[in-house]
């Protein structure tokens, strides 16, 4: 068996309906590539990751006339090692998980995903994801809205046993974690606190690891992760953004540290079933994150099921999910999703506002680091064709961000 050939298809699946009317809240998501590989004996190949990507001519030229089992461990781009397993688990007819290591459970703890929420709109997603079988949602943490009024709002609404997963964006000090983490615990719908300080800071994530009951989660060791795990740094360690090859090595070292890992492999349902053979065969796995729950479409026409807190590891041949051609051409043909005219507007906790031409930079605007302003929200202000809203956005477009107390004050 060779490659004859590989490419990169990309498309635009429709966003999930009931973020319809917030397309900058949610932009840039509606892309997505599809690797495909075809090889001399007609099988066929394929993995999505999000995004628009591409390979070069010399990508390509290095993997044609080669068999695809001499690159099911090279350092290639998750999407294309996804299609790779796929064709070589079709030939040779088992999952996936089998050509990775060995089977270790059937079912894969799973995390439900939106964007920075207001608490309002947080609270509606914990409810959503709840109903659809989810117990984890995971959600960046972020400048324009407050983290302690959007955990109360989770708490409201939450089934015993929901855990949130938050990325804090590693750009915090100690001393301003240390100080949002003890109210955090507080609240027992919190569970995992992802990048909290910046990687940089060894002894910082040790000694928050000391001061609180709450796993902490790193994403990209800085150092390689060895150094990381010796110092204490982490309870988890995130794989599978670097590789198929890279997650399987890193969680078999964290195995052997006693620590355990969160797999973040985002796309859609081809994607999700690449990560779910990879939690297959990993030996300490917390939970994995996907983002397939935001799209009313893909190209498989389905997505894989979730009931009490996870998904099913497929076990049909390769990724053990087929590809709807004719999707996929109707979503290679849509076009990527074009923003409304908008304002963003910021209101801080004195009643001011400040009137932004996109998302704002808080920090650089009002002084203070995020997570430090206590009922602060942000409000997309979109065009509604009125003067004001006319006359405010000629104004910002021309001077930059406006501080006012009201709407054309």
């Amino acid at each position: 068996m060779k490659i004859t050939q590989v490419e990169c298809i990309q498309i635009n699946p429709r966003l999930a309906a009931r973020n319809a009317d917030q397309p900058v809240r949610f932009q840039g998501i509606d892309t997505q590539t599809i690797f495909r590989v075809r090889t001399d004996n007609g099988l066929v190949g394929n993995c999505d990751c999000r995004g628009h990507a591409r390979l070069s001519e010399a990508q390509i030229a290095a993997l044609v006339d080669r068999n695809p089992v001499d690159f099911l461990h090279a350092p290639l781009p998750t999407g294309l090692i996804g299609a790779l397993y796929d064709v070589v688990g079709q030939y040779l007819e088992v999952p996936a998980y089998k050509l990775m290591g060995t089977k270790v459970r059937d079912r894969i703890p799973v995390a439900a995903w939106t964007r920075p929420a207001s608490p309002e709109d947080f609270a509606l997603e914990v409810r959503r994801a709840a109903n659809e079988g989810y117990m984890i949602f995971k959600m960046h943490t972020c400048e324009h809205y407050d983290v302690l009024e959007q955990t109360r709002a989770a708490q409201d609404v939450a089934p015993p046993g929901f855990r949130l997963h938050y990325d804090f964006n590693h750009n915090r000090t100690l001393d301003a974690v240390l100080r949002l983490v003890q109210q955090l615990e507080q609240y027992p719908v919190m569970g995992v606190l992802e990048d909290p300080l910046d990687w940089r800071n060894l002894e910082g994530w040790r000694l928050l690891r000391s001061k609180t009951h709450l796993p902490v989660l790193m994403h990209v060791p800085q150092l390689g992760g060895g150094p990381e795990m010796l110092a204490g740094c982490a309870d988890l360690y995130m794989i599978g953004e670097h590789g198929i090859d890279t997650a399987i090595r890193q969680a078999f070292v964290c195995a052997e540290m006693g620590l355990g890992n969160v797999i973040q492999l985002t796309g859609g349902t081809l994607c999700k079933a690449l990560a779910m053979h990879l939690g297959a065969i990993v030996p300490n796995l917390s939970h994995s994150t996907n983002l397939d729950d935001q799209y009313d479409e893909d190209v498989t026409g389905q997505r894989l099921p979730i009931a009490d807190g996870s998904t099913p590891v497929p076990e049909g041949p390769g990724l053990g999910v087929q590809v709807n051609e004719e999707l996929l051409q109707q979503l290679a043909a849509r076009p990527k999703t074009v923003l409304p005219r908008h304002l963003c507007v910021l209101h801080l906790p004195s009643g001011r506002r400040i009137y932004c031409p996109s998302m704002p930079n808080v920090a650089r605007l009002t002084g203070f680091p995020e997570g430090s302003i206590r009922g602060i929200r942000l409000e997309v202000w979109h065009d509604d064709g009125t003067q004001e809203f006319a006359a405010l956005h000629a104004r910002v477009t021309r001077e930059g961000p406006v501080w006012e107390s009201h709407h054309g004050g």
